[in-house]
């Protein structure tokens, strides 16, 4: 059947080409094809076009940047000092009295340097020489408290040595038996020099080797001007400064055997017909404690002295070196007058010695650091009162005492410890929050860069 008119398609003439001969432009073909005319474009539609565009995009950006600023792991918390990084004593510099000729060093160990005077240069030390000799037997041969050590037997040479006017020693015979400790009674309070080279075979076998063991314990304690030919200090040879020695000294003084020799004024010793007595005359003086005498015409008179002083119930030690002190009479003069310069500096130092309070119990001392700008300060859990004279500066540190600070904690809990000082004498005390602190808020975590 036919199909009706109404139903059968059409197919709809083109539009007419525009005057050049071309197919019309979409929009003018669709305003042709519906009669509608395109609106003329403008500026403010082809802006709000490209809103309509890219703010959906940038919407979706920031979300995704919020998520991952919020999302990345947080900074480190740290401490910061917020005090002073200093302490002074109050009252001007400290000024020691010196001898007027040689060369001397001080310090209060664990607190600082007194100073040195004269120039630091290598010069004959003498009997001195022999705390090196007991530093490297105690090394060796290490004795714990008042403990005798072994026995150790006179050889045939010490016992002809014994024999010699010339010199320190020992009036010990062939076979017979001391105690190490004995022996380094021997070397350091009757300075025998017969014992020094003993000790020095016994522990090393021969002097030239045991030498070698001197100079190279001297290089270990940073002695740069320090050069070891013998081990009695008898030779001219052997050279060293007031400040090198004063690096022994330190060093010497940590053993409890060593520092019970030193401090002896006179013993008997069983094998022995007399006494021994110290030549160190300053032992019978308040607080003087040791340490070594020399003398020779090379060296004049020289002196290691120790000596404490009790500041706050607790006895602070003080270490000095005296050298080159020459009387114009006799060398026991020049021993004498070592002696009492020695003396000078040491009452000096006992009587400038003092305490302060450098941090009190609550003080604020710094505060941590969440690394996004917020801070919460942290207060000192106890009184540091450190030991020191007029004039002197200590240093003050802050740190996390080994331990990660956190990022968030209870008002109380310590984070931390703030320190006075530094080496041996250093002090210290736990700080605590002041507040409570917490991580970093989520505007914080939004806006942070880097």
């Amino acid at each position: 059947a036919a199909v009706p008119e109404a139903e059968r398609t059409k197919q709809q003439p083109l539009p007419p080409l525009t005057p050049d001969g071309k197919q019309p432009a979409p929009l003018d073909l669709l305003a042709q094809l519906t009669n509608t005319p395109p609106k003329p474009e403008t500026p403010l539609r082809t802006a709000v076009r490209r809103v309509k565009i890219w703010t959906p995009l940038a919407v979706l950006l920031v979300i995704i940047l919020g998520v991952v600023q919020a999302l990345r792991p947080l900074p480190d918390p740290s401490l910061k000092l917020t005090s002073d990084d200093s302490y002074r004593f109050g009252g001007g510099a400290l000024s020691m009295p010196w001898p007027d000729q040689g060369q001397s060093a001080a310090e209060v160990e664990g607190v600082g340097s007194l100073g040195t005077s004269g120039e630091q240069k290598p010069v004959p030390i003498a009997s001195v020489t022999k705390v090196m000799t007991a530093y490297v037997v105690l090394k060796d041969h290490p004795l714990k408290g008042d403990a005798e050590g072994p026995k150790i037997k006179i050889d045939a040479q010490a016992a002809e040595e014994a024999k010699s006017a010339d010199e320190s020693r020992a009036e010990v015979k062939e076979g017979q038996s001391f105690t190490q400790h004995q022996l380094l009674q021997l070397l350091l309070i009757n300075s025998s020099n017969n014992i020094a080279r003993l000790l020095a075979r016994w522990d090393a076998g021969s002097l030239d080797a045991f030498v070698k063991k001197m100079n190279d314990a001297a290089e270990s304690l940073g002695m740069k001007h320090t050069t070891y030919t013998d081990p009695s200090g008898l030779k001219e040879s052997t050279k060293s400064t007031a400040a090198d020695q004063l690096k022994l000294a330190k060093a010497a003084m940590q053993s409890d055997a060593f520092r019970a020799v030193v401090a002896t004024p006179n013993t008997d010793i069983p094998g022995l017909d007399d006494r021994i007595y110290n030549n160190n005359n300053l032992l019978v003086k308040p607080g003087v404690i040791g340490i070594k005498t020399g003398s020779s015409t090379p060296a004049g008179g020289a002196l290691m002295w120790g000596a404490v002083r009790t500041i706050d119930g607790k006895k602070q030690r003080i270490l000095g070196v005296v050298l080159e002190q020459r009387a114009t009479t006799t060398l026991d003069a020049s021993l004498q007058l070592a002696q009492t310069n020695s003396y000078k500096l040491i009452t000096a130092a006992q009587d400038a010695l003092t305490s302060a309070t450098v941090i009190k119990k609550g003080d604020v001392v710094g505060q941590v650091d969440d690394g996004l700008g917020g801070t919460t300060p942290v207060v000192a859990t106890k009184d540091l009162k450190a030991v020191g004279w007029s004039g002197l500066t200590v240093d003050i540190k802050i740190g996390d005492g080994g331990k990660k600070v956190p990022h968030s904690a209870k008002a109380g809990t310590v984070v931390g410890e703030v320190t006075v000082g530094t080496g041996p004498g250093q002090l210290k005390a736990p700080v605590a929050l002041q507040n409570d602190l917490s991580e970093p808020s989520f505007g914080a975590k939004l806006t942070r860069i880097g």
